[in-house]
């Protein structure tokens, strides 16, 4: 099947495909991880069978909401059918507490709860290794227009309030996470709406008891296995696909 569909883009994770329907387009989960801007990179059997299904239910619980995302439907164990966005060239980052890029640029140390949630940009460019920047560029350079910024923080806000809540319940503190906005056009008009992914891919998840980390740092900073920790974060949530078990090795069902 895949051969035949006319591939439209091919990411680090993902690959999207042109849709059944006119301004659809099919996002086919792959297993390879990547790190450090793609210095580092393997193939983690069934982590995009898992991914499908986080990004899934993220989406879903998001719009039961009011939160509008690009997701439609998912049609197998590794794709979804979304709406076909212009993405903002932006990486939308909320922080909670420190971790990573801001403990090193800032020198706080990993772990620190920050005083209020940080919402940061990053301009989405892999050869510049997408920088850190401000409102001011982001304006300046055309990328986003004053009322775009202002509905992408207060759309960052509420994903951050629905995200830290749905984790806090089971037991995970979401440090930090990454998402996209792309716009949709209605005539002259358009609107922000969430899209991508939301995945242990694109948050930082740390155990509430024993701080045990449960996201993509586990692969960054080799701290055992990947699939192990994304499928601990779906049995949490209540959704790890039943027939899993031909892509990740049977012990992890339990």
């Amino acid at each position: 099947m895949a051969q035949r569909r006319k591939k439209v883009y091919e990411g680090k994770a993902k690959i999207l495909y042109e849709g059944p329907e006119p301004g659809t387009l099919v996002q086919y989960f792959k297993d390879d991880a990547t790190a450090g801007n793609g210095e580092k990179r393997d193939v983690i059997e069934g982590k995009g069978v898992l991914n499908n299904r986080l990004s899934e239910f993220f989406m879903n619980g998001l719009a039961s909401i009011g939160v509008p995302t690009h997701f439609i439907r998912r049609l197998n164990m590794r794709e979804q059918l979304i709406r076909m966005v212009e993405i903002i060239p932006l990486e939308v980052v909320v922080r909670n507490t420190a971790a990573g890029s801001i403990s090193k640029r800032l020198g706080i140390p990993e772990g620190t709860a920050l005083p209020r949630p940080i919402v940061e940009f990053y301009f989405k460019d892999d050869k510049l290794g997408d920088p850190l920047v401000s409102e001011e560029h982001i304006i300046a350079f055309g990328w986003a227009s004053q009322q775009d910024m202002d509905d992408i923080v207060a759309l960052a806000l509420r994903v951050n309030d629905f995200m830290s809540g749905i984790m806090l319940g089971v037991g995970i503190k979401l440090v930090d996470f990454k998402i996209e906005i792309g716009r949709v056009w209605e005539g002259e008009f358009h609107r922000l709406i969430i899209a991508d992914e939301i995945s242990p891919d694109s948050c930082r998840l740390w155990d509430m008891k024993t701080g045990q980390k449960l996201d993509k740092d586990v692969f960054r900073r080799d701290l055992g296995s990947l699939t192990d920790a994304y499928t601990e974060v779906a049995r949490r949530l209540g959704v790890l696909p039943s027939n899993v078990t031909h892509a990740t090795k049977p012990t992890l069902i339990n």
